[in-house]
């Protein structure tokens, strides 16, 4: 059968590496996964914090994705992904020039060799040009970026983040990807790391707690009532993040593959299950479902799942939806409150139960339920499967173990560090007296106008107010809510 002309014509702007299909996907995966930060978390955070921190929140994940990007581009994706300068860390340099950016796609430090050098799996070459992976890639180290943000909401001086968020894409997250995806020494012994439970949520989780303890606690009044300004846009910033989890998973086997087609199917069965076991513990231990609750589910069955989405069979999904749901509740619910560490660092958005925990039990089942033949159609170490099916599958649990420990040493010393760096420049945190304002103190501007064009409602401003206030205060009964919208708060 004759192939379509469109399919066979060879120009300058297609050559005859180039895969169509597999460049449009990839170029949509980027995307979703884009949208799961910009808009999906600016809203997510926007909405979920106390509203006197809404810009402030939206604003830091806003900068991230910018700041990230030039960052990338500038040095950060070859420190990833490019020629190899140590086991951990490849050679930093731009990835702005044409003849780098339309050359086939490839990742230098992939090809994989027995131990008496014969080859054993070839270097990584997707059929697109390196310009498409050299994006996706970024909105992948955005997003690591702004989950950590979600740690230090409420409290971290603006300046401080804004020169935080590139000294730490380069010196924490750049390792761990060069590690585990780039070629580094975690890659080639064989480390299972699909989408980024390690690389990315396990990094987040742990530095982002780490960065809480350094920057230190929110006012008292705002850990003790912290609650969601905006519980329905909350809903929508989710829902976003969920939806693009398809492109997070599904674009990680460079191709528009039957692997991808596992991975997205089996993300979306983890959420799920994840979701629903969440919400069915909080319906048990507390009488009634919580609407936040569900989202910290939906998140966690997300990340459990990660690092093995296009590895595991989909019943092994629903195992892992049953433990992310589960797991990290208990972890958030019941440990939290009984580790005096755990109290004494104010984690804002319990990134550390969501992220860190869901992302180091994800990496842990991955070496338990890794299956042999979805193994063989991604990874580059042959035979790799998890402990579940035997062989070789107990060592393979030891390496995610052994990986995990890796990322969590990491980013503990680079996070900690890099915030000492700063803070003998810039206070890591705002002054008490920017906390007790929040948003117009730090930006001079609030979320939400309640009276005309940008001005809240002042009733010494309008005429015939003084004459009748008296009046209405005898026909308009108290609210009950009158000190803010009632929510369900996450009380850490």
């Amino acid at each position: 059968m004759e192939l379509p002309h469109a399919y066979t014509t060879i120009t300058p702007a297609v050559p005859e590496w180039l895969n169509k299909g597999d460049n449009a996907w990839q170029l949509t995966a980027a995307t979703l996964v884009g949208i799961q930060s910009m808009p999906g978390l600016v809203i997510l955070y926007a909405s979920i914090v106390k509203k006197k921190w809404a810009v402030n929140s939206a604003f830091m994940a806003l900068y991230a994705f910018a700041a990230v990007l030039i960052c990338w581009v500038l040095v950060g994706y070859r420190m990833a992904f490019g020629d190899k300068l140590l086991p951990f860390w490849a050679q930093g340099a731009p990835a702005l020039g044409q003849k780098f950016l339309i050359t086939r796609a490839k990742v230098p430090e992939s090809g994989h060799f027995h131990d008496d050098g014969r080859p054993e799996s070839e270097m990584v070459e997707p059929y697109y040009p390196m310009a498409s992976l050299v994006y996706f890639q970024f909105t992948f180290a955005a997003i690591t970026m702004i989950l950590l943000a979600g740690s230090v909401l409420g409290r971290m001086n603006i300046r401080a983040w804004m020169a935080f968020v590139p000294l730490w894409l380069i010196f924490s997250y750049t390792v761990g990807a060069f590690s585990l995806w780039g070629g580094g020494f975690l890659y080639h012994w064989g480390v299972i790391d699909y989408s980024g439970g390690y690389v990315i949520h396990l990094s987040s989780g742990i530095a982002g707690f780490t960065a809480a303890y350094w920057v230190g606690p929110r006012l008292k009044s705002d850990r003790e009532r912290f609650p969601p300004n905006n519980v329905l846009l909350m809903l929508a910033g989710a829902g976003l993040l969920w939806m693009g989890w398809s492109g997070f998973n599904g674009g990680a086997p460079y191709a528009a593959n039957i692997d991808a087609s596992i991975a997205v199917l089996n993300t979306n069965i983890c959420a799920a299950t994840s979701l629903l076991v969440w919400t069915s513990l909080d319906v048990v231990f507390f009488g009634k479902p919580s609407v936040i609750g569900a989202v910290q589910g939906m998140m966690t069955g997300l990340v459990c799942i990660t690092p093995g989405a296009g590895l595991v069979q989909s019943w092994a999904a629903i195992v892992m939806g049953m433990l992310a749901g589960s797991v990290p509740w208990v972890s958030m619910m019941v440990l939290h409150k009984k580790s005096s560490l755990l109290q004494k660092v104010d984690d804002t958005l319990g990134v550390f139960h969501t992220h860190a925990v869901a992302g180091l039990l994800g990496g842990i089942l991955t070496g338990l339920f890794a299956e042999p033949a979805l193994c063989r159609l991604i990874l580059p170490v042959t035979n790799s499967r998890g402990a579940f099916y035997g062989g070789s599958g107990g060592f393979q649990l030891v390496k995610q173990l052994v990986a995990a420990m890796f990322v969590i040493g990491w980013n503990i010393v680079s996070t900690t560090i890099i915030l000492l760096g700063i803070r003998l420049f810039i206070p890591l945190r705002m002054p008490d007296a920017q906390l007790m304002i929040g948003d117009d103190a730090v930006h001079g501007e609030e979320a939400y106008a309640l009276w005309g064009d940008g001005e809240k409602y002042d009733p010494t401003r309008h005429s015939g107010w003084n004459n009748t206030s008296s009046l209405y205060a005898e026909e308009i009964a108290p609210s009950p809510y009158i000190n803010g919208a009632r929510g369900v708060t996450i009380n850490l």
